[in-house]
């Protein structure tokens, strides 16, 4: 038996990265998954993948409408709606306002903001009349940058740290009965999408160089020492959204990024030697 043994869930952007491993583990856990992304391609890799027990459907979580369709199919298909994780979201290229053209700053806020904020916005009101049914719960991806800086520009900071309060404020307006919950992954090996408006990458760790040496290096910034693939992160997303898990558990934010909030001052990581010092050892 998994934690999500009968329930049926949604899943925005499911089609790559941390939303298509959120849908693994879903199906893993004894869920039935609702992906759905803007990229059709996408959606038959995950088919193909996970079979008969996830449905597919293209959606711009932009627009309300098509939220709205989302949750249809996952009622008409599998008759109920237990979870909605709102996994949407899109870069900036780590694009700092000093290098934004000025011209290009109110399609950059629009474009990250609709979908980073409002798409949250729309799939929790869309979602809302089933979940009440179900007594059931939302879960958000936040991002390390909900809580830092530097995690990437401006547009892309604000709109993370906006986001948490959405789920904050959801969570209130909620309880008691649908939880709302949010997951914020640090750096993960997955390739996010940025706006036109954001044109080529000026900053950040995906510029330049080997792709091994930049993994290193996102690797030395962590006090794990990780750079994670996206199924790192699942199982912190089966766990807000269990019943019998985490009941208790609204508002609440698993910070699942290697450990940032206890980097020190001196060193990244103080246990960098810790097994010669205690066991004598190198491992």
């Amino acid at each position: 038996m998994g934690w999500l043994d009968g329930d049926v869930a949604i899943v925005t952007g499911g089609g790559s990265g941390i939303g298509r491993a959120v849908a693994r583990r879903y199906v893993e856990e004894g869920c039935r998954v609702v992906v759905a992304d803007v990229s059709a391609d996408r959606l038959a890799q995950v088919q193909a993948e996970l079979g008969d027990r996830v449905a597919t459907i293209v959606c711009d979580v932009r627009d309300h409408r098509q939220n709205a369709a989302v949750v249809r199919k996952a009622v008409e298909t599998f008759g109920k709606l237990d979870i909605f994780v709102a996994n949407a979201g899109m870069g900036d290229k780590f694009t700092e306002l000093a290098d934004l053209p000025a011209d290009q700053v109110d399609a950059a806020f629009a474009q990250i903001f609709e979908v980073n904020v409002k798409g949250i916005i729309h799939g929790a009101k869309a979602a809302l009349p089933e979940l009440l049914k179900t007594r059931g719960a939302i879960v958000v991806t936040l991002s390390n940058s909900s809580f830092y800086p530097d995690g990437g520009g401006v547009m892309y900071i604000a709109s993370k740290h906006a986001a948490l309060g959405v789920v904050r404020q959801l969570a209130h307006e909620f309880a008691p009965l649908v939880r709302v919950n949010a997951v914020a992954p640090g750096a993960t090996r997955t390739n996010i999408t940025s706006p036109a408006a954001f044109g080529e990458a000026t900053a950040g760790p995906q510029v330049g160089g080997d792709a091994a040496a930049r993994a290193a290096a996102i690797a030395e910034t962590m006090p794990l020492k990780t750079f994670p693939e996206a199924d790192a992160h699942a199982a912190a997303y089966v766990l807000v959204a269990s019943r019998t898990q985490a009941p208790m558990m609204t508002g609440t934010v698993i910070e699942s990024d290697g450990g940032l909030g206890v980097r020190g001052l001196r060193r990244v990581r103080g246990g960098e030697d810790l097994a010669r010092r205690v066991l004598g050892t190198d491992r």
